[in-house]
């Protein structure tokens, strides 16, 4: 599992125009790609990363100050570009392993006491963000 987690001073996705998902105030917009080998146990180190990591101000973490989330599912993230100039995207997990695991991770960051906001899983997404300081971490499980 991947996470690009971004701090964001605000953060929004939106389906066919339609706002799907959005925080609140300041927060963190999370990019997450699955692949074949993930399960619980990579949800759970991701969730409680998501949770803990000191990037918001003054070394917070979401946890401390009540952060929104705003998790987004995004299987390119598993890209392989080793050949030519189309990506493969074989290492990613397919819609019916990945969707679960990304409702899971949802219910795990909630888990946490976070309010969390997701994108629609499969659907063509427009993200924007306002990306604080820029502050972009890459986790991995």
């Amino acid at each position: 599992m991947r996470a690009v987690v971004q701090r964001a001073s605000s953060g929004r996705v939106s389906v066919d125009g339609e706002v799907v998902g959005a925080l609140d105030g300041p927060g963190l917009v999370v990019l997450v790609g699955i692949t074949h080998t993930d399960g619980p146990d990579q949800v759970a180190t991701i969730a409680k990363k998501i949770a803990t990591l000191r990037i918001l101000h003054d070394e917070k973490a979401a946890v401390d100050v009540a952060a929104g989330v705003l998790l987004i599912s995004q299987f390119t993230l598993y890209a392989d570009t080793a050949k030519g100039r189309r990506p493969s995207w074989n290492q990613a997990a397919p819609g019916p392993v990945a969707e679960p695991l990304m409702e899971a991770l949802a219910e795990a960051v909630r888990g946490h006491g976070l309010k969390v906001e997701t994108g629609r899983f499969g659907a063509n997404m427009q993200v924007e963000l306002v990306n604080d300081g820029p502050v972009t971490i890459l986790l991995e499980a």
